[in-house]
């Protein structure tokens, strides 16, 4: 250890017996000159020997400096030159000034000094123009964590490969938990013997099996109709990269045995909680059922969901049981509440309308006050034809009330009713489902990742040709003491016309007895066609946007009108645009696209049921059903809405759309 770090020779003990010796000294010069001579001539020496001490410590100091100095120097030497870890510096045109060894050596060279950045580096320019400060990059197959000093136009380069890999095997190690639902067995299976039964059971479970040892998942069957599924994420990202085949597999296999069987597969990921993993999966599977089966969800911790699947027509599952239990359901709260409000999507149809007086009849039923909200301001102009026949009968017209008259009348015990719709952003007042309690929710679209939260009552049926439809089945079971006019009975039955094309599209026997109650109770098919009439006008300006069609993918239509053009398009027009193109030959899916105003574009799909144009509209941001459904895009233009569409509808022909 250097004599520096000892106690030092010169301390305040040392200095006072100095002073002491001194005082001595001189009291016995005073008093006896011959010792205090000798006394002084002993102080002399010690003085002259801590003065020697103190600088030969002092010189032991400086050389401990010098060496630990040189030392220091060397270490900072070998840690420039040797460590692994890469630095440089640039100047003002990105050309490299100096590099350490070890950064040449990551690139197999002798040197890099006066070569651009941009030939060598060309990931790290963007960061430095960026006033990023830290970011991996990944230069000769290795990664790297950069660090940017720019006032110094330095950057320093560490190794993080390794640590990377770590990262990336424990992400793909994650556990991944799945439910697995036969959609139909029950249904397919009653009344087939014994022998079928087993002949199905064993090839789904062989295909299903098969299934997993390829992949290596483990599969375990716990009913008759569910699995469960354990395996990681980078087997989660295989079946993603092969959409999921085992739909199509499953489907097309038991399809041999004339009883088709489909596969709605729930999936929890990125969560290291196993009760989470297992409350993820089974939200996931909900959410895939709700949407009529035969298709993936897999739902994440931030809420994101992805879809795979979901090309057929759902089949029919409700029973007039069901029916009769949620109108029970329905009476009962709507018993419990002081009045009923009823809204439906912003700029409404004739389903939204024709539902919603569905239900204000359920409310009067009841003996309660209800009311129908809506906005003058979003009414198109077949709805506006209803509307208009609407106020013919007082009673009636009454009960419709603004958005505003909404609010005021709202109260703790109201009950709101959304109709034709489950997504909070597509509600006619966000304003009024914000500020009421109690919330039930019938509709018949697929049930989208955005829902409204906490409803006391959903009746979802994507089954339905219309929320008209199931309105019409609660009717029949409520008090009956219930009445319908004539003008009711057509509004709901202009809302399942609409939504079937006139019985062409989405149409089952249900819908046939749904609308003979509403033929039987006075509905007028004939008013139902004065409804839907349009002008001249109208008709001309919906044939200048089909004039503008392209045929896409040798089966799929597209119209749209140039950016340049002035002309703006409600949503009738355009969804009326889409009918049309349908039934062109050779057209199996068609898309109107055109502008609303100057930031929103409106597109609209329909197909005949090969193509699942809800799943291409999702990729956009939209949703609706399997064979009708519509998205709004803000801030683009016309051109670019088209050539995001063209790439949903190439990922959707590749096998599947994901969001």
């Amino acid at each position: 250890m250097p004599s520096f770090y000892r106690k030092p020779v010169i301390k305040y003990p040392i200095i006072a017996l100095i002073v002491l010796a001194v005082v001595t000294v001189l009291l016995n010069l005073y008093y006896n000159w011959i010792i205090g001579a000798v006394g002084l001539l002993v102080l002399a020496g010690v003085l002259y020997f801590l003065k020697w001490a103190d600088t030969q410590v002092q010189k032991e100091i400086d050389s401990y400096i010098s060496t630990l100095s040189y030392r220091v120097k060397k270490v900072g030497e070998e840690a420039l030159m040797e460590m692994p870890i890469g630095i440089m510096l640039f100047n003002d045109q990105y050309y490299i000034e100096w590099t350490n060894p070890f950064l040449a050596s990551c690139f197999h060279e002798s040197t890099l000094v006066g070569r651009s950045l941009y030939d060598t580096f060309e990931s790290i320019v963007p960061l430095i123009k960026q006033e990023v400060e830290t970011e991996n990059v990944t230069l000769n197959d290795r990664k790297f964590k950069v660090i940017i000093k720019r006032s110094e136009r330095l950057l320093y380069f560490f190794d993080v490969t390794e640590q990377v890999q770590i990262e990336r095997q424990y992400e793909n190690e994650r556990t991944v938990l799945s439910y697995i639902f036969l959609d139909n067995y029950d249904d397919v299976t009653q009344g087939l013997d014994d022998q079928v039964r087993s002949a199905i059971n064993s090839e789904v479970t062989s295909l299903l099996n098969n299934w997993a040892q390829e992949y290596g998942i483990f599969l375990k069957r716990i009913s008759s109709e569910r699995f469960m599924a354990v395996l990681n994420e980078s087997i989660l990202a295989e079946l993603e990269a092969s959409k999921f085949s085992i739909l199509d597999e499953v489907r097309e296999k038991t399809g041999a045995h004339s009883a088709t069987l489909t596969l709605s597969i729930g999936i929890g990921a990125s969560v290291p909680s196993l009760k989470e993993l297992g409350a993820l999966a089974q939200s996931s599977l909900d959410l895939a059922l709700g949407r009529g089966g035969d298709q993936v969800a897999i739902k994440q911790p931030n809420g994101k969901v992805k879809f795979y699947g979901g090309k057929t027509n759902p089949m029919e599952k409700r029973t007039r049981v069901r029916a009769r239990v949620i109108s029970h359901a329905l009476k009962e709260i709507v018993s419990e509440s002081g009045n009923v409000m009823i809204m439906g999507h912003k700029f409404p149809d004739m389903d939204s309308i024709g539902a919603s007086i569905g239900i204000l009849k359920v409310a009067q039923a009841n003996g309660k006050e209800g009311y129908i909200v809506i906005d003058a301001n979003q009414i198109g102009d077949s709805v506006q034809r209803l509307i208009s026949e609407i106020k013919n009968y007082e009673d009636l017209w009454s009960r419709f009330i603004t958005p505003e008259e909404a609010m005021e009348l709202a109260k703790d015990d109201t009950l709101l009713v959304v109709v034709d719709t489950h997504k909070p952003s597509l509600v006619m007042e966000e304003r009024l489902l914000n500020k009421i309690e109690h919330v039930v929710v019938i509709d018949h679209h697929r049930r989208g990742e955005e829902f409204i939260r906490d409803p006391l009552l959903v009746y979802m049926e994507p089954y339905a040709s219309s929320t008209a439809e199931l309105v019409t089945e609660l009717l029949e079971y409520q008090p009956k003491k219930l009445r319908i006019n004539m003008i009711e009975a057509t509004a709901l039955l202009a809302g399942i016309i609409v939504d079937t094309k006139s019985f062409s599209l989405r149409t089952g026997s249900r819908t046939f007895d749904a609308a003979s109650y509403l033929r039987a109770k006075g509905a007028d098919p004939v008013l139902v066609q004065k409804f839907l009439k349009e002008t001249v006008d109208h008709y001309i300006k919906r044939a200048k946007l089909i004039q503008h069609t392209d045929l896409y993918q040798n089966q799929v239509a597209i119209a749209s009108l140039p950016s340049d053009s002035s002309e703006y398009y409600d949503q009738i027009t355009i969804a009326q645009t889409a009918d049309s193109l349908l039934s062109m030959s050779e057209v199996e899916a068609s898309f109107a696209v055109a502008r609303r105003d100057d930031n929103t574009v409106c597109i609209s799909a329909r197909s005949l049921g090969d193509i699942n144009v809800q799943i291409i509209m999702e990729a956009l941001d939209g949703g609706g059903h399997l064979t009708n459904a519509a998205t709004q895009m803000y801030g683009i233009t016309i051109e670019e809405a088209v050539e995001q569409l063209k790439a949903a509808i190439d990922e959707y022909f590749e096998g599947g759309v994901q969001r």
